[in-house]
């Protein structure tokens, strides 16, 4: 028996509905992206990482590092190599969601950035119409440029846009304030109701919510030279699993002077 297709849309939706992360409390699950590298390339890739974090151009700094030979959502690290796993921008649908908010995903595409401040977009595919993720997708044809955002604040990055229904703005602006002050960090622009965003047009009575791609820092890896293979919208893991990059990379290191 055939099966048919799944859209990308239909994923999102899955996988928003097992969020259950919760902004206050720094607790509860995520979705995850997995990129996978060599093992001997894991500390500088970890630091371009972080340099990408500092810079703001990613969801979160939480990291969770697996070794060669451990699984995680079915999927074992092969030898010689590590996996990396860092949080997926589509987790703000499922803490809108949870928060009540009607929304519908739109898609994913590249943002321009000029002087820092977010343009428009210049390439955008609906979720609708992929059954493959559009960051994923875009990352690999290497239209971004991660890097070059990173040090002078000029170039383009990877971004998702979704639509609010205009009645759950309040909640909107609230969860914005409480995301402010936690480790989820990637909204990149709010709209208008019944305006478009970044030049990406959104139904009547909806306002759109930019946030930053989850994959920028994995980006940034590639555009370093750094041999990396990544599956977006892997799975859902607790964040209580993960660490932020800083204490990562420094537990890292008292290890390896153990």
């Amino acid at each position: 028996m055939s099966r048919s297709l799944k859209f990308v849309s239909h994923t999102i939706e899955d996988f928003a509905m097992q969020v259950t992360y919760d902004p206050v409390t720094g607790e509860g699950k995520v979705i995850f992206n997995l990129s996978v590298v060599r093992e001997s390339d894991l500390m500088p890739v970890l630091e371009q990482i972080r340099t990408a974090c500092r810079s703001g151009v990613c969801v979160s700094d939480l990291i969770r590092v697996v070794h060669a030979g451990e699984a995680i959502n079915g999927f074992v690290v092969p030898e010689g190599h590590a996996g990396i796993c860092t949080i997926c921008s589509v987790t703000l649908d499922g803490i809108l969601l949870k928060r009540g908010v009607p929304l519908h995903p739109i898609g994913g595409g590249v943002v321009e950035i000029v002087n820092r401040v977010p343009r428009r977009f210049t390439h955008l595919i609906h979720y609708d119409e992929t059954t493959i993720d559009p960051l994923q997708v875009l990352m690999a044809e290497d239209i971004s440029s991660v890097t070059e955002v990173i040090r002078t604040g000029n170039g383009t990055i990877l971004a998702n846009i979704r639509e609010c229904h205009m009645e759950a703005e309040p909640l909107v602006a609230e969860l914005l304030e409480d995301l402010a002050a936690s480790q989820f960090i990637g909204v990149l622009e709010v709209g208008l109701p019944n305006s478009p965003l970044l030049g990406v047009p959104v139904s009547p009575q909806y306002l759109g919510v930019v946030a930053v791609g989850g994959t920028n820092p994995i980006g940034a890896v590639r555009e370093a030279g750094f041999d990396v293979e990544t599956r977006a919208i892997k799975g859902v893991i607790e964040s209580t699993e993960m660490r932020g990059i800083e204490q990562l990379l420094s537990d890292i290191r008292v290890e390896i002077r153990a």
